[in-house]
């Protein structure tokens, strides 16, 4: 989930929390920094261990922001071979880069808190 708190003076500031348990941002929450002209905007966004820092750049027009990112990470923790326990490796330059696309919906409400 992409939140932003401020966009005054063609600043973006806010968090950014992914939904996906394979990225190397799951289950932390991170600052997100960014610029915006008119309908073009981009944000970016970094964290420690493992060393990552993605980027995020696209058009955000009637409420959707549709955006291309790039995602560079250091390392990768899986098993070195079928059937091994998962380990820290350091991953090549050509392993360590991914692009895809992505769709933001802008929701102008406030989730629910969770009842605990």
């Amino acid at each position: 989930m992409l939140t932003i708190t401020d966009e005054a003076g063609g600043r973006l500031r806010g968090s950014f929390r992914t939904a996906l348990e394979d990225s190397a941002f799951a289950g932390s929450e991170v600052e997100v920094t960014g610029i915006h002209v008119g309908a073009c905007a981009h944000f970016a966004f970094a964290r420690t261990d493992p060393d990552a820092i993605a980027s995020f750049t696209g058009l955000l027009r009637e409420g959707r922001l549709e955006a291309m990112w790039h995602v560079v990470t250091d390392r990768a923790v899986k098993p070195p071979r079928p059937g091994a326990p998962a380990e820290p490796f350091t991953l090549p330059w050509p392993h360590a880069v991914l692009t895809n696309a992505d769709t933001f919906t802008r929701c102008l409400e406030t989730p629910p808190s969770p009842v605990a």
